[in-house]
């Protein structure tokens, strides 16, 4: 019995050690835990508050919604169009003392206060031949607007509407922006009004040739591209980070249907924001010249020439008289540097020259031969002087006779037996070329050159090369034609 005994007492011993022990490991444990939670910063939960994208999305528009318009247009139809697009009309004609009503056709857009007294800007083709202009604020009141000024080589606009005390966005520095990160697109798509939409930057310095109809080759395209839906409605919006910071204005969109269809386009801020001060200090754009031809570097160009990496701008030629001849860049150079910037391609070169003035001076950094070298550049305007030029300069000089002048050239219409034998349905030759005309000065055009297009559009006469030169002053002319006997066409390009 006493066996027993001791063997139950050295049982129970043993299961109150054991729950002691475990007690206090248990403690130890928990002890542990609290002093670790004790420092909040080492454990967050998942949902991080204000700092999660979510939240930002909603910051950033409430910070630039506000700021951005509804912009309706109108535009008086011309009659003769009128006439040519009804077919009756057309075969017919008008009945003996009929006058066809005047009409308008009704058009809509984006855009972005810039000043809390109401300048505004937007795209040059949203308000383009425009007889007027309306503009909803984001609380519902209406200004009529007027145009301050345009640049088509840029696509974009300055309009005033007659307000104070506006919510409005500064320019913030789009060279800052990187591929990858989340922005937001806001503007008035299919007339839906302060619509935003999310997406991330998916390149920078992209060029898809949507400017270069109107503005020649003096055409900037280096645009934002995202993956932020923009329609028909969204063009002079804004383009914001996840701060509400105008990084660039809506412009176009990729699309095979006329709707989004993946991708939109964006005028960077840092070039859109010269533009506007240009606009609002001279009525017109003062751009800046390097003065010279440039191709892309690709991959067989990079191995001929040893570059380390395939970017930068090669020079294919330098104009006579130009800031780049001054300076000493020579053909064959690679321009990898403005201002100390990456340049990435032609198009991005394009924009950082773009954002100077005549007269201002650069710095620019090229390959040449294996080394670096560094050049001073006083950039020039496109006559090749450092002088700024006003409105009326440019708005002076439209006549035929004047359009002649400026392009140093004599012209005569191409026969009918001429037209045959180049396989052409009209065109012009020209006769002579003075040495100080721009035709001379930024081109090789030798006398005996038939044009047969100006900036992609068909030259069958005189009239027609005139009205298309006349109405490009100001942005850019590019020749196309060729000579008696040659088989292709050749295309040279020039600022106007």
């Amino acid at each position: 019995m006493k066996k027993y005994i001791v063997i139950l007492f050295v049982g129970i011993a043993s299961a109150l050690l054991a729950l002691g022990i475990q007690n206090k490991i248990i403690n130890k444990r928990q002890n542990n835990l609290s002093n670790n939670t004790s420092n909040s910063a080492n454990f967050k939960f998942a949902n991080y508050g204000p700092t999660t994208s979510e939240n930002a999305f909603v910051v950033a528009a409430k910070n630039s919604t506000p700021a951005v318009v509804h912009i309706n247009t109108s535009y008086k139809v011309d009659k003769k169009s009128m006439q040519q697009m009804n077919p009756f009309y057309q075969f017919f004609g008008l009945p003996e003392g009929y006058e066809m009503p005047d009409q308008t056709q009704e058009g809509a857009g984006s855009g972005v206060i810039i000043s809390s007294d109401g300048y505004i800007v937007t795209n040059n083709h949203v308000v383009e031949n425009a007889s007027a202009i309306n503009v909803s604020l984001y609380d519902n009141r209406n200004y009529k607007a007027k145009v301050i000024g345009t640049d088509p080589t840029s696509d974009l606009a300055v309009l005033k509407i007659d307000a104070k005390d506006l919510d409005f966005l500064q320019f913030a520095n789009s060279d800052n922006v990187e591929v990858g990160q989340w922005v937001l697109a806001v503007g008035n798509p299919f007339n839906l009004a302060s619509t935003v939409t999310a997406g991330i930057v998916s390149a920078k310095a992209r060029n898809i040739n949507i400017l270069r109809e109107k503005a020649g080759n003096m055409a900037v395209e280096s645009f934002i591209q995202t993956d932020a839906a923009v329609n028909p409605g969204n063009s002079g919006g804004a383009l914001v980070d996840l701060n509400g910071n105008l990084i660039g204005i809506n412009a176009a969109i990729a699309t095979p249907t006329g709707s989004y269809a993946g991708y939109s386009f964006a005028i960077p801020s840092n070039l859109a924001q010269k533009v506007v001060k240009d606009i609002m200090d001279f009525g017109i754009v003062q751009r800046g010249f390097l003065g010279v031809n440039i191709r892309e570097v690709d991959d067989e160009l990079a191995k001929d020439l040893k570059l380390n990496k395939i970017a930068g701008a090669y020079v294919v030629d330098v104009v006579k008289g130009s800031a780049a001849a001054d300076a000493g860049i020579k053909n064959g150079d690679v321009i990898t540097k403005i201002e100390n910037q990456e340049i990435k391609n032609t198009a991005d070169l394009t924009e950082h020259v773009a954002r100077y003035r005549p007269g201002d001076k650069i710095d620019v950094t090229m390959i040449r031969n294996g080394d670096v070298i560094n050049k001073s550049v006083t950039l020039k305007s496109k006559d090749n002087t450092t002088s700024l030029i006003s409105k009326t300069d440019v708005e002076s000089s439209t006549s035929s006779g004047n359009v002649m002048q400026d392009l140093g050239i004599e012209v005569s219409e191409v026969n009918s037996l001429t037209a045959k034998k180049l396989g052409i349905a009209g065109g012009l030759e020209i006769k002579k070329v003075n040495n100080n005309g721009l035709v001379a000065k930024n081109t090789n055009i030798k006398a005996g050159f038939i044009i047969v297009g100006v900036n992609n559009q068909a030259v069958r006469n005189k009239d027609d090369f005139e009205t298309i030169v006349a109405n490009s002053k100001g942005g850019g002319i590019l020749l196309q034609g060729k000579y008696v006997g040659q088989s292709g066409i050749e295309y040279f390009a020039f600022g106007y």
